[in-house]
């Protein structure tokens, strides 16, 4: 196994810095990696001649002692539909094969002032619209946990729709990757692959430059080994953007996470959902999810059950406002001004309607059928905006156990399962339908975006099967310095060791 594989970001840059290492060694072999498990489907496009020259520039600032931030030389890989300039950005979409932007999203350019090294683009579903990363027009993108990965169709998934970051930052083909989410689209593959995944607070992260899925609860996310390595790129990319008018304007205050030993847990108070409890948990994730409430609780912590009423009907609040969104944004690929463009010219309307049929798949065909429906005039009242009444409730809920005038009511974290279970087989989760598959996997992790808060998904045990178990935590908007610092102290007391799917492959 390689052995700076084992370093976090900050051991890495220190290793650049007394030679030890250098960037293009640790590039080098990333994309030698890149080709070797290219079975995982991780990357759509890696970026070969990029990553080498950034790398190379990156070693020539170290050589000089002049390295321009904490993550110079660092290995990243971008989610499929976040702008790259002259990199293709898909979406995983025949829509959008051949788009080639001439800018980067804050979020790319923000690791490239950084001094990071790009290694590829990952896959994803179409248009971030599903649960497992099999909707790709490129294929679907294999867990490196799975026992088998040359079984045709029984390895194990990689969650969605942010599964190729997961699971390159899984593999260990770069160090960090950005993926999004808009109902749990990097926590669910964090959890499945286990890495931590986290969404930060709506606005905390530029959207510039993300193809939009939902405006409303689009977050970008950071996916990573570790929790420290997590605070290092939020860093470095978090902060307000003139380019964005979600951006939330105040400055953003670096995190400093304190050492593990220093973390004092006996004035926090944990809140555990009951309704986070629900009949499709499996037991081996309530087991997981006790144990580490009482580790918390011994720990001098105050845990108590707390009630987030309206979280039964959250899912389908979700897929109401989700396919609203969805056919509004849509609506921009006509073939004319934007996207894959239809041979059939016969008139506006027919080379319209074609390029559409072409390029959209059928998931995206009946979120945008099913908006439409929702929207029409004599439906909006009965679905749209009553959805929008019930979501504020939801983010209510959550007010009320974080700001609630009354002490003894008052909670700091929230501690709930990320996923009802470990990562399903392909040729199960494939018979469900995508509709289907969303409304179980999104069941705890979709909340936290009707809110706007931010949450963490952390690697905590392997069930039975040898796979990942994972926790998640929220907290109140902005509170990321709490969050990830607890998450540090679990992270601390489990000790997950995130390489062993690679020891058991041998890689």
């Amino acid at each position: 196994m390689r052995r700076h594989l084992q370093l976090s970001i900050k051991q890495l840059t220190a290793g650049y810095i007394n030679g030890q290492l250098s960037p293009l060694q640790v590039a080098e072999q990333a994309l030698e990696d890149a080709v070797k498990l290219k079975t995982l489907n991780a990357l759509v496009r890696a970026t070969p001649e990029l990553a080498r020259q950034q790398a190379q520039e990156s070693t020539e600032r170290y050589t000089k002692q002049q390295p321009i931030g904490e993550l110079d030389g660092i290995t990243v890989a971008i989610k499929d539909n976040f702008c790259t300039a002259n990199v293709h950005t898909t979406c995983a979409s025949r829509m959008l094969q051949d788009f080639v932007p001439p800018y980067d999203a804050t979020m790319s350019a923000r690791l490239r002032e950084a001094g990071a090294v790009l290694v590829g683009k990952t896959n994803m579903d179409q248009f971030a619209m599903g649960a497992g990363t099999v909707d790709s027009i490129y294929g679907p993108t294999k867990n490196i946990w799975s026992e088998d990965l040359a079984s045709q169709d029984n390895w194990r998934i990689a969650g969605g729709s942010s599964g190729g970051s997961a699971s390159a930052v899984a593999a260990g083909l770069c160090y960090a990757a950005i993926g999004s989410d808009t109902g749990g689209s990097t926590r669910n593959p964090a959890s499945y692959c286990g890495v931590v995944g986290l969404k930060p607070t709506y606005g905390l992260c530029s959207r510039h430059g993300l193809i939009p899925l939902v405006n409303s609860m689009d977050v970008p996310g950071i996916l990573t080994r570790s929790v420290s390595d997590c605070v290092q790129v939020l860093n470095a990319v978090a902060g307000p953007d003139p380019l964005d008018s979600t951006s939330v304007q105040r400055p953003y205050k670096k995190l400093q996470l304190p050492e593990v030993d220093q973390i004092d847990l006996s004035s926090l108070r944990i809140g555990i959902p009951k309704e986070y409890h629900c009949d499709e948990l499996s037991a081996e994730v309530l087991e997981t999810w006790t144990k580490v409430a009482d580790l918390l609780e011994t720990a001098g912590a105050k845990v108590r059950q707390v009630s987030l009423p309206n979280t039964a009907a959250s899912i389908f609040v979700y897929t109401i406002l989700n396919q609203c969104e969805v056919a509004s944004n849509m609506a921009r690929y006509d073939g004319i001004e934007y996207g894959h463009r239809a041979a059939d010219e016969r008139s506006t309307e027919q080379l319209y309607a074609q390029s559409r049929a072409e390029g959209f798949n059928q998931v995206v065909k009946t979120r945008i059928l099913t908006g439409n429906f929702l929207l029409l005039r004599k439906n909006y009242d009965h679905y749209f905006e009553k959805a929008l009444r019930v979501r504020r409730l939801i983010a209510e809920d959550f007010a009320k156990v974080f700001e609630t005038q009354q002490e003894a009511d008052k909670v700091d974290i929230l501690l709930t399962p990320t996923t009802l279970s470990d990562a399903p087989v392909y040729k199960d989760f494939i018979t469900l339908s995508n509709r289907d598959q969303c409304a179980v996997q999104d069941f705890c992790t979709q909340p936290a975006n009707m809110a706007g808060i931010p949450a963490v998904s952390i690697p905590v045990r392997l069930s039975k099967a040898g796979l990942p178990l994972s926790l998640q935590l929220m907290s109140n908007s902005f509170n990321e310095q709490l969050l990830l610092t607890v998450a540090r102290w679990i992270e601390a007391e489990v000790s997950f060791d995130s390489l062993q799917s690679l020891q058991r492959h041998a890689i």
